[in-house]
C-alpha cells in the first residue's frame, strides 16, 4: 500500500519556539527528502517533541517556517490547521477512541473520505492482518495490552494513506520484547507505504536501527544531521559522542597530525602509550580520546594494551559486559566479551583505532 498523496518533502527553516521565556527550539534548519525515514534523537528537554508537534500543527512556532511539499504550513503570517496538513501521527500514549472497537479505530481516518465503503472495509482488514491484530478487531482499547494498542495506532496512521507519518516515541511505554517486535513492524510497514517518516526517540540504539538519517538535538538546536553510520563514527561534538554511547574518555597529553583526519595521540595513561586514531575538528587543550564500547577488546594479559582491573561484570545473554578501571579515576564501561572476566581480575584493554576518535571535550556544540 503506497501513500496516495505521495511522500512529502519537509523543509524547516530557522524554526523557533518559546514557552514563557524558555526557548524550546533555537533556529532549527532541516530538510527531509521524500520517502526518507528520519529519526530525531535527543535527551529530555532537547526540543525533539516540540519540533514534531510544530510539524504536526499541534504547536504554533514562534518564528521560522515549515514547508510541506512546497506548501507553507507555518510561517509568521501563515498557519495551516493540523487536519489540513495531510499528515498522520502515532502518539506515545496511543490516543485511541475508547468507545470504538479496534476495527472502527483503524477505519476512523477513512470515515470522511471519498473511499467507497467496500474499499474502506478491505483496507482496514488488510491493515489489521499486517500488524497482527486481526483477531482483536471487535475488542475495545481498554481490553488491549500496551503493545496491542500501539499496533492499533500504527494501523490507524497507515489507514490514512498520508504522505508524512509522525511518530512520538511510540515504543517508550513497551517492554523490551514488544518494543523490538513493534520496531520491526514500524520500519517495514512505513517503508512499504512509501511515506516520509519523522520519528523521535531518546534511545540511540532505536534511532540507529530505524533511521535513514539521524538528527541529534541539544537544547533546541540541531547539532548533527547525517546517516546513522556517520553520526556513530564521526560525531560532530563531544555531546553527540556521549549521547550516542561511549565506553569512556581517556586523557590525552599530545596530538600529532598524521595526514587527512588521522592523528597520533599520546595518552596520559600507561606511561604515555600511543595510538593512531581519527580526529573530529581541531582538538584543543581539552582533547580526549573517546572510545566506543565496540572499540575495546579485553585480554587476560595486562601487558597487552592498557592495564586495567575489572570492577564489575554483567551477563547479557549473548556474552558479558564489563566495567574496567584503568587507573587515575579513568573507567571503561559496557566493554563486551564472549568470555567472562571476573571482578578484580587484571586485564589488558586493547583499543581498536577504528572505534576511537579524538574530540575537544569542552568545546561548544556548533548550531
Amino acid at each position: 500500500m503506497r501513500a496516495t498523496t505521495g511522500p512529502v518533502r519537509v523543509e524547516i527553516t530557522a524554526l523557533t519556539k518559546e514557552f514563557v521565556g524558555t526557548r524550546a527550539l533555537d533556529g532549527v534548519d532541516l530538510v527531509v527528502e521524500p520517502g526518507t525515514f528520519v529519526v530525531l534523537l535527543g535527551p529530555s528537554g532537547s526540543g525533539k517533541t516540540t519540533l514534531l508537534r510544530c510539524v504536526a500543527g499541534i504547536e504554533r512556532p514562534s518564528g521560522g517556517t515549515i514547508v510541506l511539499n512546497g506548501r507553507e504550513v507555518a510561517a509568521p503570517r501563515a498557519f495551516v490547521a493540523p487536519e489540513r496538513r495531510g499528515v498522520a501521527m502515532v502518539f506515545q500514549d496511543y490516543a485511541l477512541w475508547p468507545h470504538l472497537s479496534v476495527r472502527r479505530n483503524v477505519g476512523y481516518p477513512l470515515a470522511a473520505s471519498r473511499v467507497p465503503v467496500s474499499e474502506r472495509a478491505r483496507r482496514v482488514e488488510a491493515l489489521l492482518t499486517r500488524v497482527g491484530i486481526a483477531h482483536l478487531a471487535e475488542a475495545f482499547p481498554n481490553d488491549l495490552s500496551g503493545g496491542e494498542q500501539q499496533r492499533v495506532a500504527l494501523a490507524r496512521a497507515l489507514a490514512a494513506d498520508a504522505g508524512l507519518l509522525l511518530f512520538d516515541e511510540p515504543l517508550s511505554n513497551l517492554d523490551a520484547d514488544r518494543r523490538e517486535q513493534l520496531r520491526i513492524a514500524i520500519a517495514t510497514l512505513t517503508r512499504e507505504s512509501g511515506a516520509t517518516a519523522l520519528y523521535i526517540t531518546h534511545d540511540q540504539s532505536e534511532a540507529f536501527a530505524l533511521a535513514d538519517r539521524v538528527g541529534v538535538l541539544d537544547h533546541g538546536r540541531l547539532v548533527q544531521f547525517d546517516t546513522p553510520e556517520a553520526v556513530y563514527r564521526r560525531p560532530a561534538s563531544a555531546f553527540v559522542a556521549r549521547f550516542t554511547g561511549v565506553a569512556g574518555e581517556l586523557p590525552v597529553v599530545a596530538v600529532r597530525a598524521r595526514g587527512g583526519d588521522r592523528v597520533e595521540v599520546e595518552l596520559a595513561l600507561a606511561g604515555g602509550a600511543r595510538l593512531e586514531s581519527s580526529a573530529v575538528g581541531a582538538p584543543g587543550r581539552s582533547a580526549r580520546l573517546f572510545v566506543r564500547a565496540a572499540g575495546v577488546t579485553l585480554s587476560r594479559e595486562p601487558s597487552e594494551g592498557l592495564a586495567g582491573v575489572v570492577r564489575d561484570v554483567a551477563f547479557t545473554g549473548r556474552g558479558y559486559e564489563h566495567v574496567v578501571t584503568l587507573g587515575e579515576g579513568v573507567e571503561l564501561t559496557r566493554v563486551f566479551s564472549t568470555r567472562r572476566h571476573e571482578r578484580d581480575a587484571r586485564v589488558g584493554a586493547v583499543l581498536d583505532p577504528e572505534g576511537c576518535f579524538v574530540l575537544d571535550a569542552d568545546a561548544e556544540d556548533a548550531p
